[in-house]
């Protein structure tokens, strides 16, 4: 029986590293550990596996290496957008009360914090409504924008419910703005931000086509370490450092490099890149099979999100049960790892799922189940199993 080994499915919120990935940083410990700034013989070797890093990662993204910033991880890199475009207006003449903010209701919470922090500074803030589906309402986004709309962050794929965002129309809909309504389409403003951790690891990500201006990236959802990630900086677009001290990171990102998970991270996405065909559509046949399986076994369960439009390996779903936290406390006794909402957000129920317009039942029921790599269809079936039994 299944039930003496433990079953991970909360893939979303942190994966394992992987061999090949922690094999290629070990060396940076204890060998090759010296200080990337450093001038002489040991820093240079720290600073050119830097810097392949970096243009691994960004020739992957169609970016250039110049545009990329390490940092330690997605909720620094959000942050560090946030406040990098608006101080970076600041300085240049422009006061927070004028200064108008777009994000959505089911932004991550190193989004929606920080923009509610610059509110209370001043800033005006809307946040876009999602549709059920989960998806931004591209007609009200539309809207929103006005002449002092500075600075807009949609996240490319909901953390919580796994729906992907039409991110190529939005920033089709900002172009149209500033060619019609500001009459100007090389105005920097708005200025388009997208949390990108979600998306890393499942969707081919092309920055030149995509028209973003700046992109979260996080090394832990993609089999890397924890503590790592990246900022991309579309050039042309100027942000004012969040941490500032040895100008690092071309004077954007402060701090000695952490070289050994910069290489984890690169490597990690390397490999994550190749595999993403295949592991994509492997992890598809599960996730629907476990949906499918769900949805016909327990009557009163309730997917969470579009199925269409939605990664490979998520799975949100209302049980109606007891409620969440003690149905992931049983299945935890199980042998079962689940969760309920994201593990940043410390609000008892999901806002997520709130948003979507779901009865308070189901928001006090909802549960997510994010597959990866070691997941199998045994597993599934003893998850449902499991879940039959809860409710």
């Amino acid at each position: 029986m299944l039930k003496k080994k433990r079953i991970y499915m909360d893939y979303a919120a942190a994966t394992p590293l992987r061999k090949e990935a922690k094999k290629a940083m070990n060396r940076y410990w204890d060998i090759d550990f010296s200080n990337a700034g450093a001038i002489y013989q040991e820093g240079i070797i720290a600073k050119k596996a830097v810097e392949d890093s970096r243009k691994t990662i960004a020739d992957i993204l169609n970016a250039k290496s110049e545009e990329l910033i390490f940092n330690s991880g997605g909720t620094e890199a959000n942050n560090s957008a946030i406040f990098g475009v608006l101080d970076k207006l600041v300085e240049d003449g422009m006061k927070i009360e004028d200064m108008h903010l777009i994000t959505s209701k089911m932004e991550h919470p190193s989004i929606l914090n920080y923009f509610k922090y610059f509110q209370k500074k001043g800033a005006s803030l809307d946040l876009v409504e999602i549709t059920e589906e989960g998806i931004v309402d591209l007609k009200q986004f539309k809207e929103l924008l006005k002449p002092n709309t500075v600075l807009v962050s949609i996240m490319f794929v909901n953390n919580e419910i796994g729906t992907i965002q039409p991110i190529e129309e939005i920033v089709k809909i900002i172009r149209g703005f500033k060619k019609k309504t500001l009459k100007n389409h090389k105005s920097i403003t708005p200025i388009f931000h997208s949390d990108s951790a979600q998306a890393l690891l499942f969707l081919p990500i092309d920055t030149k086509k995509l028209g973003i201006d700046l992109l979260s990236l996080d090394s832990q959802k993609i089999y890397g370490p924890k503590g790592c990630g990246a900022l991309y900086v579309r050039k042309g677009i100027e942000i004012n450092p969040l941490i500032m001290g040895g100008n690092q990171e071309n004077a954007k990102r402060s701090g000695t490099e952490n070289t050994p998970l910069i290489v984890a991270f690169a490597k990690a996405l390397e490999l994550a890149s190749k595999e993403q065909k295949s592991e994509t559509e492997r992890l598809i046949k599960l996730r629907n099979y476990f949906i499918d399986k769900v949805l016909k076994k327990i009557s009163e369960a309730d997917l969470n999100g579009s199925l269409e439009n939605r990664l490979p390996n998520n799975i949100n779903i209302s049980v109606l049960a007891t409620n969440n936290d003690f149905s992931v406390i049983q299945l935890d006794a199980k042998g079962i790892a689940c969760s309920t909402k994201s593990s940043c957000a410390n609000q008892k129920y999901s806002y997520v799922i709130e948003a979507l317009g779901k009865t308070q039942k189901q928001i006090e029921n909802s549960l997510r189940f994010t597959l990866g790599k070691s997941t199998t269809k045994k597993e599934i079936d003893y998850v449902v199993q499991c879940l039959t039994e809860l409710n």
